[in-house]
C-alpha cells in the first residue's frame, strides 16, 4: 500500500474519528501540497519541461499533417468541378480517410502523454513518499495529509511540510551526487 493511499485511509479515519481525535491532544497532524511539490522539486521541473518538449514535438508533427490536409482540401474545392461525379467522391473519402487517421494519430498521442507522464512522475512520486515518511517520524506526526485529496477547506500554514518536503528532496539530489563514486 502506497503511502498517498494510506494517508487518504488515514484522513478518511481522520474525519471519522475527529471527536476521538481532538481530545487526544498528542495526535500531531500535518498537511503536503503533492501538486506543488511535484512543480517546484528539481526533478519534477525537469520531468515537466521533458514532458512539454514531447509534447510539442507531437502537436508540431499534427499541426504539419493538418495543415497539409488543409491544402489538400483546397485544391479539392478548387478542382471539383472539373472532376467527374465518381472521382470527386473517391477524392473527398480519402480525404476523410485522412482526416480520421490524423484525429486517431492525436488521440494516440494524448495516450502516450499520459503514459510518459505517469513514466516519468512515478519514481518521483515514490521518492517524495518516503521524504514524506521521513519528516512524519522525525516530526513525530500522526497523520500527514495530502493537501487536495483529503478534503482539507482550511489550514494554518504552520501544518504545511510542502516547503520542508521540497528543500529535502532537493538536498538528497546533491548529497546523492556528492556522495557518488567518481572516476578516476
Amino acid at each position: 500500500m502506497s503511502l498517498r493511499t494510506t494517508i487518504a485511509a488515514a484522513a478518511a479515519a481522520l474525519s471519522l474519528g475527529l471527536p476521538v481525535a481532538a481530545s487526544a491532544a498528542d495526535v500531531k497532524v500535518a498537511y503536503v501540497d503533492l501538486q506543488k511539490v511535484m512543480l517546484e522539486v528539481d526533478d519534477g521541473k525537469a520531468a515537466k519541461t521533458r514532458l512539454q518538449k514531447w509534447l510539442e514535438d507531437r502537436q508540431k508533427e499534427i499541426d504539419k499533417e493538418q495543415n497539409a490536409l488543409r491544402t489538400e482540401k483546397e485544391t479539392l474545392d478548387k478542382q471539383s468541378s472539373a472532376m467527374s461525379a465518381e472521382n470527386k467522391a473517391q477524392k473527398e473519402a480519402e480525404l476523410q480517410r485522412k482526416v480520421m487517421l490524423l484525429a486517431q494519430k492525436w488521440e494516440k498521442s494524448r495516450s502516450e502523454a499520459a503514459t510518459k507522464e505517469q513514466q516519468e512522475m512515478q519514481p518521483i512520486i515514490q521518492k517524495i513518499d518516503g521524504i514524506i515518511a521521513v519528516i512524519a517520524e522525525r516530526d513525530d506526526l500522526g497523520f500527514v495529509l495530502e493537501r487536495r485529496d483529503s478534503g482539507i477547506v482550511f489550514a494554518r500554514s504552520v501544518h504545511d511540510i510542502s516547503n520542508e518536503v521540497i528543500r529535502a528532496y532537493n538536498a538528497s539530489k546533491k548529497t546523492a551526487a556528492k556522495d557518488a563514486p567518481t572516476k578516476k
